[in-house]
């Protein structure tokens, strides 16, 4: 099944509302799986629309077409343990917004995440993990200190804030995005996703979500 997709043609509300919709067709298991034959790999060789990027979670848990219920070339998907900003991430997500003129970001998280659980442990612990797995740790901890001063002590919290505070650090971190932001081209919504019932629900967002 095909249908058209354009960054050019839709607004950040219309790219957010084809996703939920996109999502409820998941959950009740109704999903279409748009975009995925030969005749849309054909048509995507020689450019791409996207539109939206999706700033995920590696979990192999959230994969965004399938939880999104979309196709080749719909979104650009972009995705680090616990959503973790880099300068990677951020060239990537300038690359979306500055070339590919995606109208949504959406920062995407989701319960039980293994890195805001070893975040927290290691905060409440005070022994950090080895490796590069302590440069994760070390960006996810303002979150979960955040959760915890507001009295939150509950994992999925410190995760909902942690897709917050990302939210907001991309336009800090990010002249082209912020820019993008203010001048309404493009909109960040911050997500998270239920494993067990596969809801993406909004947790943050710079513009209000209905279309029109």
């Amino acid at each position: 099944m095909t249908s058209p997709s354009s960054s050019g043609q839709v607004g950040p509300a219309e790219a957010w509302q084809r996703l939920a919709d996109g999502n409820q067709r998941f959950v009740s298991d109704q999903s279409r799986h748009p975009n995925q034959d030969a005749a849309r790999r054909t048509a995507l060789v020689n450019a791409q629309h996207p539109f939206a990027v999706i700033f995920g979670c590696a979990d192999s848990r959230l994969a965004a077409e399938i939880i999104f219920d979309v196709g080749l070339g719909d979104v650009f998907v972009v995705r680090t343990a616990g959503q973790v900003i880099d300068d990677a991430v951020l060239g990537s997500l300038e690359y979306s917004v500055a070339v590919l003129s995606v109208p949504l970001i959406v920062v995407l998280g989701h319960d039980s995440c293994g890195a805001v659980t070893a975040t927290r442990d290691a905060v409440e612990s005070g022994e950090m993990p080895p490796g590069f797995i302590r440069d994760l740790v070390e960006r996810i901890t303002p979150s979960v200190l955040t959760a915890k001063r507001e009295g939150n002590d509950d994992l999925t919290a410190m995760i909902d804030e942690h897709v917050r505070q990302t939210s907001t650090r991309l336009a800090e971190s990010s002249r082209v995005i912020a820019d993008a932001i203010d001048a309404g081209r493009t909109a960040v919504v911050g997500v998270s996703y239920g494993l067990e019932d596969g809801t993406a629900s909004v947790v943050s967002t710079t513009m209000p979500l209905t279309a029109g």
